[in-house]
């Protein structure tokens, strides 16, 4: 039976929670078109080119890496100054449609994907495997997503590349809850589970694990 990591990867730091309780649905529908994450992404990155942080990232970024936050986010400002420079000059949207806009006109789909990650399922746990789905994708949403679909494996081993997840869903699904066997399927529990937690946010979707599962996961 093979061994899993959840709670030595749960001591790394709290668990990456996209849909807070209670959920915020409109924000949810607004971040299809990051409308919401959008606008603060963007003025966090004018922030960080002027060579200022906030107080809340200078208490989690080391010293020695916040020059480095700095000089990333004024590249991006000048690429993106680039881009509008040559919208104008071409007199064309184009440039903006493959650099930048994409962030905001394919948000949806990151939405539809990371959405199904931890919405309405337990938060307060150190095993994964009870607040991460696998979910089983076509090849082509594999493809998009980079395979994390294979959520419950990416956080109970997160150093594994995203190519080598489905042979490692293979090597632990005995040790895990059932997978979502569609997009659809997830869904089906998660747009009930988020309209139930907006009237009760103490409640969550609670995941088993199969008869003869590790009782918790242990570091090898």
């Amino acid at each position: 039976m093979v061994q899993l990591h959840g709670a030595a990867q749960a001591a790394q730091g709290a668990e990456e929670i996209s849909v807070k309780r209670p959920p915020d649905l409109f924000g949810i529908l607004l971040n299809m078109f990051q409308l919401k994450s959008g606008p603060t992404a963007l003025y966090r990155m004018a922030l960080h080119a002027t060579g200022r942080l906030t107080a809340a990232e200078r208490s989690f970024i080391p010293g020695m890496e916040q020059p480095k936050v700095v000089r990333v986010a004024r590249t991006y400002v000048a690429l993106f100054a680039a881009v509008i420079a040559t919208c104008i000059a071409t007199h064309s949207i184009i440039p903006a449609m493959l650099v930048g806009l994409p962030s905001f006109y394919g948000a949806w789909l990151m939405v539809v994907f990371g959405t199904t990650q931890h919405a309405a399922l337990a938060e307060d746990t150190l095993d994964h495997r009870l607040n991460s789905r696998t979910v089983m994708m076509n090849p082509v949403f594999r493809f998009l997503y980079w395979n994390m679909n294979y959520h419950v494996e990416h956080h109970m081993f997160p150093m594994v590349p995203y190519h080598a997840l489905p042979a490692l869903h293979e090597a632990i699904k005995a040790d895990c809850p059932a997978p979502y066997p569609s997009l659809l399927a997830a869904y089906r529990e998660i747009i009930p589970g988020l309209l139930r937690q907006v009237r009760d946010p103490q409640w969550h979707v609670v995941r088993t694990l199969p008869a003869g599962a590790l009782p918790e996961a242990v570091a090898a």
